[in-house]
């Protein structure tokens, strides 16, 4: 075994269960690792990391006393992992994709072999990390997810061993675990019903496929709730590639479902059965990353607080499939709203967090009349179109929090670099219109597009104060399918 920072304290105790009563006779701190509710709960997802943080004394220290104590008791030479042999692992795991980008699947086995030696021991978090680097080191996103089949089938074998911790229902890994419950059961279905198909029965079989692509198109749902809540978050940390790789296979992913809904409609067999396993394919492959790399890195990453406002966000997105629970959501949103008092002293906290004499009664002055705060929130709410603004540091500031919002938001938005707010593939469009606007090129850009049978105009507007410097861009999107055919006439009077 290698001992690191990401370690978990459960899986070492599981390696060398002596360390269950040694660790509480090193360190008081520890005692709480006797307690079955504690082991039960945050003791399988504690990392040397945060034990250390804990009982206030350096990680480096800690896996010294550890290695140690292994030694007396064992006889055994555990290893230490560092970022130089994380550093080191990068550039061989670098080879390794290099070969399987080359050989195109050839000798994948050895490969496999090869992979699996070098990730021995180290935790999903870690795993990211190496990813991360071999991004910041030439291998792009994209050529990552060009290589996305071979690359999961190389995690596989070693991730395997690994068990990702439980969660109490209402908790947002468990909601998101729960989801994924269903889509692997419909993902099968799927690849059960389309091995069947033939020329003969596709007919028959239209709406019993349709149900269920219909039903898969709510990962979706599942996927904007990881890019609009989760990546915020994890973004914060400092993880940054895991997830713009994670995007590109979502867009993927909703590429095919598009593909297969139209062929469905078709005659080509053959074509529909190809396409639905590729599609059963990534789904699966997709649901495999998430439980094994990207939600026991976030459990590690995150803390209850990010969590309860990951919580907090999500009704506005909402959910697929399933009804979350509200087991731990009940305990914790009670401490959210604690911190929210103590934050809203600050005075940036939301508008129903402020004190209703000061909403209602304190009026801005505007370049023409004065609004209070409360008339301005609920004027913007009520416009019909969907409202954001980015400043001119390129962060989101603002949403308008409608109802019915064409393109779903959440507060993990808020403050996040709008280039991250955008699948990569069009990053570079998003990043050239505010250069335009930056620069004074350009006004405004506008596009449309159909979306569930619906005409969506969407409009960006460079904003500029009297003295022309830019303060950021308004998007602005509106359903004009019902303006797109008005005819005629319909005045005032005529109004009922």
């Amino acid at each position: 075994m290698v001992l690191g920072p990401k370690t978990r304290i459960a899986e070492l105790i599981r390696v060398f269960p002596f360390l269950e009563k040694f660790l509480p006779e090193y360190n008081p701190e520890f005692k709480k690792l006797l307690n079955p509710v504690f082991r039960n709960t945050l003791g399988k997802i504690a990392t040397l990391e945060m034990a250390a943080s804990d009982a206030n004394i350096s990680t480096e220290d800690f896996i010294q006393v550890l290695k140690d104590a292994i030694k007396n008791q064992t006889g055994e030479e555990v290893g230490v992992l560092d970022s130089k042999d994380l550093s080191e692992r990068a550039l061989r795991i670098k080879g390794i994709l290099g070969d399987l980008h080359s050989q195109e699947g050839k000798n994948v086995e050895e490969l496999k072999r090869r992979f699996a030696a070098e990730i021995k021991d180290i935790s999903p978090s870690e795993i990211a990390e190496i990813e991360q680097q071999l991004i910041s080191d030439g291998i792009t996103e994209e050529d990552i997810t060009r290589m996305c089949d071979l690359h999961v089938a190389v995690f596989r074998q070693s991730l395997d061993r690994q068990n990702s911790p439980g969660m109490q229902p209402g908790h947002p890994v468990h909601t998101f675990r729960s989801e994924n419950t269903e889509f692997e059961k419909l993902a099968r279905s799927l690849n059960f019903i389309t091995s069947k198909l033939d020329k003969e029965n596709f007919s028959t079989r239209r709406d019993e496929l349709g149900r269920v692509l219909e039903k898969l198109s709510l990962l979706n749902v599942h996927y904007q709730r990881k890019e609009n809540q989760l990546f915020p978050f994890l973004e914060k940390h400092g993880v940054k590639g895991p997830p713009q790789v994670m995007w590109n296979v979502h867009d993927r992913i909703r590429g095919q479902l598009k593909q297969l809904s139209t062929l469905l409609k078709g005659k080509k067999v053959e074509k529909f059965k190809e396409e639905s396993s590729r599609l059963t394919g990534a789904v699966l492959d997709m649901i495999y990353k998430e439980e094994q790399i990207l939600f026991p890195m976030a459990l590690e990453k995150l803390d209850e607080a990010e969590w309860v406002e990951i919580k907090k966000g999500e009704p506005e997105i909402g959910y697929a499939l399933i009804e979350p629970g509200n087991e731990w959501n009940s305990e914790d949103i009670g401490r959210s709203e604690e911190m929210s008092m103590t934050s809203s002293e600050t005075g940036l906290h939301p508008l129903n967090d402020l004190p209703r004499l000061i909403a209602e009664n304190l009026r801005l002055p505007l370049s023409v009349g004065e609004l209070t705060l409360e008339q301005i929130d609920v004027m913007l709410k009520a416009l019909p179109v969907d409202i954001s603004f980015v400043d001119e540091n390129d962060e989101v500031r603002y949403y308008s929090a409608t109802d019915d919002r064409l393109f779903p938001r959440s507060p993990g938005v808020i403050g996040r670099k709008v280039q991250n707010c955008h699948p990569q593939k069009s990053v570079h469009i998003v990043e050239k219109i505010l250069d335009e606007f930056r620069k004074g090129k350009k006004k405004s850009a506008e596009f449309w597009i159909q979306l569930q049978g619906r005409f969506i105009y969407i409009r960006y507007f460079a904003l500029r104060d009297e003295t022309g410097k830019y303060k950021g861009t308004l998007e602005v999107s509106q359903d004009i399918s019902t303006i797109r055919h008005l005819e005629g006439e319909k005045r005032l009077l005529d109004w009922e």
